[in-house]
């Protein structure tokens, strides 16, 4: 019954606008609203399922001809002109004082439901709880087309950047076995690594996490269901767990932290024959042979590298640039240095078909790929096909169109404002289903908490998504923080930036004289800013714990000047960016033959 749902629109919300999303007169009354400061629901009826139907239902219901219809405390105002006037005469300002609405809030079962049991998710939860709110988090993981599925805490914990680091490190200690006979170790046994012992110990690690996050939440107060959240009213969602049953919540607020998951390629045998992402392979009980990456994200260089690392023979494929959205120079010289220890890369080629040849625990896997430009095409064999083509929100199947939260139509994504609040104002969003922001982890916790504080504990503060640092932990590991040097260029004028930066030689590869030349530091300083760093990058190995100390000076405002006048800790790879002097504009040479 449409009148039915419309009238329970206007019964759970305090203000309730009927609206387009194309209509500068809807437009103009939710501005009146937020001049007021008063939080309102919008249904955006050219963008909503049945809503020409809608929009006939709610002439019948309040003979009103056009878009918008608003309804205060359940009271018909009418469209814009009879709202301006309604405001002018003080008859919106004595509705919203009544007491209707403690009465509504009254009725909520939770002020706060989390849908996501990622990082954010997590963090924002236990965060409210702190200022007294009750708090729900829905969380549910949909199985890989291989089954796989996980639990509590999302993609970073179980199946992101704790499994991958563990990884990282196992392939380190196999290069530190190399270089461990040129310090004098001496082993005669052939040295091999088991895939099984390192998945086992690594799932382990991960599980006693995930036991960890829930008892948190109960320790905490945080109700926490296992289960699928999705929108199907106002202030209303219904939780399915994984036998089908059925419940409805309602709440005050509630905040998507839904994440995303890995993009198929649309090919035949992609679902039946490959894996995906990290999704399956942290958790692969068989070691995967000769493998096959596709993609040139960091995700999918980072896999590529560890593989590599435990003596597996890896090719990428890799369909135009290397890590997109990095600093290029950087995720060029990161591709030319695995190149040279053995990694072999397909350039300008996309994946057409996926045959099995062979099954197996790994079986084979026939490739058959066509060039960008259409005219060639190569084949080859593989054990294992790895894609790494990039990730989608979860956001199209959870009823954003049942409440009106817009998204990026092509993407996904959730435009938000600069308080992570969606178009209809109740609803809020963080992590990676947000556009145009960095999708890592502690960004999302940042912001979860920072959200959290501004509902519940009257702070101001907000995240910054500019000056996060991060790492691709590849074989030669990459740290930056701020601009890339082409977005500093674009953004500043070549004219106002300075480019300083150094090869360097860590002391610890000296001895068995491996990759020199190959580590690399750069800063990019804004000239007409008393030379204030403005992007920090490095190339070499512990890059995560380099980037993340300069990181915090990097916020403070930190200037050329004053890494001059930072005495180095001697001898450490850091050590660099307190000795930088050639420029870029110089043309000098940064080639070092000692550390």
């Amino acid at each position: 019954d449409l009148q039915a749902k419309i009238q329970t629109y206007i019964d759970q919300n305090t203000v309730m606008i009927f609206s387009n999303a194309a209509c500068s007169l809807s437009a103009k009354v939710k501005e009146l609203f937020k001049s007021m400061s008063v939080p309102y629901c919008s249904l955006e009826l050219d963008q909503t399922e049945d809503g020409q139907k809608l929009q006939d239902a709610l002439y019948e219901l309040t003979m009103e001809t056009s878009v918008p219809i608003v309804f205060v405390q359940q009271k018909q105002i009418g469209d814009y002109d009879k709202t301006v006037k309604a405001h002018k005469e003080g008859k919106i300002k004595k509705l919203l004082e009544t007491n209707q609405h403690d009465h509504v809030q009254d009725s909520y079962d939770y002020d706060l439901i989390v849908i996501g049991g990622g990082s954010g998710g997590l963090a924002a939860s236990k965060e409210a709880v702190k200022y007294g709110k009750k708090v729900m988090v829905l969380d549910y993981v949909t199985p890989t087309p291989l089954g796989t599925r996980w639990g509590l805490g999302g993609t970073c914990v179980n199946v992101g950047c704790i499994p991958k680091k563990l990884m990282h490190q196992a392939a380190l200690l196999g290069q530190a076995l190399q270089d461990s006979r040129k310090f004098g170790w001496q082993f005669e046994e052939k040295v091999k690594h088991s895939w099984e012992t390192m998945t086992e110990a690594v799932q382990n690690y991960i599980g006693s996490l995930n036991w960890g996050y829930r008892v948190s939440l109960r320790e905490k107060k945080v109700t926490y269901e296992n289960a699928y959240g999705e929108f199907v009213g106002p202030h209303t969602v219904k939780a399915t767990n994984n036998k089908g049953k059925e419940k409805l919540y309602t709440a005050e607020k509630f905040l998507i932290a839904t994440g995303e998951r890995p993009r198929y390629l649309g090919i035949p045998g992609d679902k039946e024959y490959c894996i995906f992402f990290s999704d399956d392979l942290f958790s692969l009980p068989y070691c995967p042979g000769k493998t096959l990456v596709v993609g040139a994200s960091y995700v999918a260089l980072e896999c590529a590298g560890f593989l590599a690392g435990l003596g597996l023979d890896v090719t990428v494929m890799v369909r135009s640039i290397l890590l997109r959205g990095f600093d290029q120079e950087m995720a060029n010289k990161i591709g030319e240095h695995m190149e040279e220890h053995g990694i072999k890369f397909i350039k300008q080629f996309v994946p057409t078909k996926v045959e099995q040849i062979e099954a197996g625990t790994p079986g084979k896997l026939k490739v058959i790929a066509q060039s960008t430009d259409g005219k060639e095409i190569i084949e080859g064999e593989y054990n294992t096909v790895l894609l790494a083509v990039g990730r989608d929100a979860c956001t199209r199947t959870i009823g954003l169109d049942k409440v009106g939260v817009k998204i990026n139509e092509r993407s996904g994504k959730i435009p938000v404002s600069d308080e992570e609040q969606t178009n209809v104002p109740y609803i809020y969003a963080i992590g990676d289903v947000l556009e145009g922001k960095l999708e890592l982890t502690p960004v999302a916790i940042q912001a979860g908490k920072l959200l959290a504080r501004r509902l519940y504990a009257e702070a101001t503060l907000k995240c910054d998504y500019v000056n996060v640092p991060t790492t691709v932990f590849t074989p030669l590991e990459y740290g930056a923080c701020g601009f890339s040097e082409e977005t500093a260029l674009e953004k500043f004028g070549e004219e106002n930036i300075e480019v300083y930066h150094s090869y360097f030689w860590p002391l610890e590869w000296t001895v068995p004289s491996r990759d020199n030349n190959k580590c690399y530091a750069k800063i990019i300083c804004n000239i007409q800013d008393n030379e204030r760093v403005i992007g920090f990058h490095v190339l070499g190995p512990n890059a995560g714990d380099v980037t993340q100390g300069f990181s915090a000076a990097i916020k403070c405002g930190l200037t050329k000047a004053q890494l001059d006048n930072t005495i180095g800790i001697h001898p450490v790879c850091a050590e660099i960016f307190t000795t930088l002097s050639v420029t870029k504009r110089s043309g000098g040479s940064v080639l070092q033959s000692g550390c």
